[in-house]
């Protein structure tokens, strides 16, 4: 079995990304179940129904978010009534939707859970990543083939240590929000995959997905600045395929996918 996991998707051009390229990814690799983080598609901050059907309408499989999953209140209307969008598990105070979903594929059944981390991240009412992942292992009565977690957040180091306390009970820790794909995939001593982020799907030329002037403004200028995606940059699509031996639901490999979009303007 191959999964294919594709990292933040950032605005138009995130979305057009999508649409260029994910057919033609999913069969060069063959692959079988696809999951997607979408919490920066709608405009950069967040999903609206519009985009969550979308991303179906491709062959998305499973729908992951983060610390911008609700910047779009809309998601209140829909998300109750969708059946592959996943929030954060550990959230305090937002009952809405699910953490964790399962997704039956081929005679799996793979566990899709979306974690947010806590250093470095301002969000209110997020629950211990540890404790929140811990009492679903403990709790789940589905027996699942594979895990898959999305690992939303800043600090490799919290990243890292999330993923060795818990190598052997998870198939995969698979991080995003920095929305930079990083070169330390690796397959700890007990069989879990981890890498510490698989990049995003937005605009090549940028600053997080986000125009470059915009964002100088406010990091190095300290001057007030709305961030802006330049709707019309050239597109990268950052992700991961897993490989699985599908007689021990094993990760045996992964291959990084980074690809950019021709340089000619339209």
């Amino acid at each position: 079995m191959n999964i294919l996991f594709l990292g933040d998707v950032v605005g138009k051009v995130g979305r057009k990304a999508l649409l260029s390229e994910l057919k033609k990814i999913k069969s060069t690799y063959s692959i079988d179940f696809t999951i997607v983080n979408c919490e920066n598609i709608t405009h950069g901050k967040g999903i609206n129904k519009n985009h969550y059907l979308f991303v179906k309408s491709l062959g998305v499989d499973a729908i992951t978010l983060g610390n911008h999953y609700h910047n779009k209140i809309e998601i209140d209307n829909f998300i109750n009534s969708v059946d592959i969008l996943i929030r954060p598990l550990n959230l305090e105070n937002y009952n809405l939707g699910l953490g964790s979903r399962v997704f039956k594929v081929n005679g799996k059944k793979i566990r899709v859970t979306n974690l947010l981390c806590k250093t470095f991240m301002p969000e209110i009412g997020i629950a211990s990543p540890k404790d929140s992942l811990e009492n679903l292992i403990n709790s789940d009565e589905e027996d699942v083939d594979l895990h898959i977690v999305d690992l939303h957040g800043e600090a490799t180091g919290e990243k890292l240590s999330l993923a060795y306390y818990f190598d052997g009970k998870v198939s995969a820790f698979l991080g995003t929000h920095t929305h930079v794909q990083t070169n330390d995939f690796k397959i700890l001593d007990n069989g879990t995959a981890y890498i510490s982020d698989v990049g995003m799907c937005g605009a090549y030329h940028s600053i997080l997905g986000v125009d470059p002037n915009s964002v100088i403004k406010k990091t190095l200028l300290n001057e007030k600045s709305v961030f802006k995606i330049n709707k019309k940059d050239s597109y990268i699509i950052n992700g991961i395929v897993l490989h699985v031996d599908d007689e021990t639901n094993k990760i045996t490999s992964g291959e990084l996918i980074n690809l950019i979009e021709d340089e000619k303007r339209d």
